[in-house]
């Protein structure tokens, strides 16, 4: 039971919003999927809201639950997620070149999308055990790379999954520069970085598939071939280019329903809301996302100890990520790594990892006045 000094404090300013993105994403879900022969394709959607409801139940759950037991049991979950990282490469459905979904019947799951909130969880719990003051060393840093960050890494980059990693990187980072790291070793680990930037660069683009060449060669140089692996960015710009600055209109746009766009209702469910909205209405909808990210920040800040804090921080810096990767490639300006637009993007497993992240967000937030226990 939650207290009912708690339970006032409970912002549903975060979970409005979330369920705003997810409406405006069923609605272009079903836009970008409505059929034309394939009537099968309509019912995208209402997979859609079936997710939503689900999400809705486990963000509840989720708040129901003081974060500090999620924080106690940190280690047992990562692990947890570590074994499933490992179940995928070997029991895992395969499809579009990647190995990344346990079947379980009726419905599959990609574990790397929950993995991302575990290691959110293992790392705050690790981290707010520092002192506040205390700066990490080398033998710290390097100590918790290898032990939290880099065998998921290395499992979900054979999956392959570059996305994921890429989001997992971009968490890491967030929490270790705010969590006391000198700026003496920040300063050293760029050099060193820049100098073996070739090596390993040689070393990544070798362990990389041919479709991931073609993607990064793609985002260099789309024109290299427009009908190939230049074709995704190409006609994703077309179709944000073409909504103008009010768009077509609702239903209206062309690129997604006559299927010129690839893979319209995940990775690139943007270019078709853009399309039809407009420059308008993605500010609109940019500042919907905005209004999560800074309402993040701010409990990170306000949260009522460290753990809470590292929480908030690293499941913000994880939506974050996922916005900008997914609008940037879009764009045209970030390679194509199949990373789904928070809370629009069809997909249940991504959906249901949302909800999870804004549930403890929501718990960190309506428990910063608590006593410590």
């Amino acid at each position: 039971m939650i207290d009912r000094n708690i339970l006032k404090k409970f912002d549903w300013s975060i979970i409005v919003v979330a369920l705003a993105i997810s409406l405006i994403g069923v609605i272009t879900i079903y836009s970008a999927t409505r059929p034309i022969l394939d009537a099968e394709q309509q019912s995208f959607y209402m997979k859609q809201i079936y997710w939503i409801c689900l999400s809705l139940l486990f963000f509840f759950l989720v708040v129901s639950i003081d974060y500090m037991w999620f924080i106690r049991y940190a280690y047992f979950i990562y692990s947890v997620g570590v074994f499933l990282l490992i179940a995928v490469l070997i029991i895992g459905r395969k499809g579009m070149g990647a190995q990344r979904w346990i079947p379980l019947g009726f419905f599959s799951f990609q574990p790397s999308e929950f993995f991302k909130i575990f290691f959110v969880l293992a790392i705050s719990r690790y981290f707010s055990g520092i002192e506040q003051k205390m700066d990490l060393d080398f033998k710290g840093l390097a100590k918790v790379a290898l032990i939290f960050f880099a065998v998921p890494a290395i499992l979900i980059f054979k999956q392959p999954d570059l996305g994921t990693v890429m989001i997992l990187s971009f968490i890491f980072i967030s929490v270790i520069l705010t969590a006391g790291t000198k700026k003496k070793l920040i300063v050293v680990g760029v050099i060193i970085g820049l100098i073996s930037l070739p090596f390993v660069g040689n070393i990544f683009w070798g362990g990389l598939k041919t479709y991931q060449k073609n993607r990064l060669i793609a985002f260099i140089d789309p024109s290299v071939d427009p009908q190939g692996v230049g074709y995704h960015i190409n006609q994703s710009k077309v179709s944000v280019g073409s909504g103008g600055f009010t768009g077509k209109g609702y239903m209206k746009g062309t690129q997604g329903y006559l299927r010129f766009l690839p893979e319209k209702h995940t990775d690139f469910i943007f270019s078709v809301f853009a399309e039809e909205w407009g420059f308008a209405g993605s500010i609109i909808l940019f500042v919907l996302y905005l209004f999560i990210i800074l309402r993040g920040l701010d409990t990170a800040i306000r949260a009522r100890d460290p753990a809470g804090s590292f929480l908030a921080l690293g499941v913000t810096s994880m939506l974050f990520f996922y916005f900008v990767v997914n609008v940037g490639m879009t764009l045209g300006i970030v390679p194509v790594v199949g990373v789904p637009l928070p809370f629009m993007s069809y997909g249940g497993t991504a959906l249901l990892s949302n909800f999870l992240a804004i549930g403890i967000l929501t718990n960190v937030r309506m428990r910063r006045y608590a006593l410590f226990y």
